[in-house]
């Protein structure tokens, strides 16, 4: 018989989060709070941070409300923004940094193939990279280990892919 499996993924969709920007940035360019600050948000790609910058911190956490906001209704995982601490840049602005994380980082994958094994379910776990493989004989198996991973709450948005 043969082997069903399924892997867990946390994956931001970088274009929508584009989207979100370039949206947010014409949203901060009509409204009249914000007239004369020299508001920006960038995105490095490469790092995967989104840079938040403004007159001041008040502003800059606008600026954050804004952009959560055009996220949420592209259906980006919020849960994988986390937000550093605003530091004063140069000529009295604000700047707030965003973490994009993407693939789940491996003190959460222990957590997670912990829980698995705590199920006693007959399922194999592997942590591949970014991402953890699910492995069993029953689709069953697999079926309420998915019911059960998405009721429970490891601080980032999972998604299961690659169901065969």
């Amino acid at each position: 018989m043969a082997d069903f499996s399924f892997d867990i993924v946390s994956k931001v969709d970088m274009t929508l989060v584009d989207e979100s920007v370039s949206i947010a940035l014409k949203e901060i360019t009509n409204r009249y709070d914000f007239k004369d600050t020299n508001s920006e948000i960038s995105i490095d790609k490469k790092e995967n941070k989104i840079f938040l910058t403004s007159s001041d911190e008040y502003r800059v956490k606008t600026l954050y409300d804004i952009l959560l906001t055009r996220m949420s209704k592209r259906g980006l995982p919020l849960k994988n923004f986390t937000v550093e601490k605003i530091e004063n840049a140069l000529g009295s602005r604000a700047r707030m940094v965003v973490k994009i994380q993407q693939g789940i980082p491996s003190e959460k994958a222990k957590e997670i193939t912990k829980l698995i094994k705590d199920l006693k379910l007959k399922v194999n776990a592997q942590i591949q990279g970014d991402s953890i493989r699910i492995s069993s004989r029953s689709k069953d198996e697999l079926q309420s280990l998915i019911a059960t991973l998405k009721s429970k709450d490891f601080g980032i948005t999972l998604s299961f892919t690659n169901y065969r």
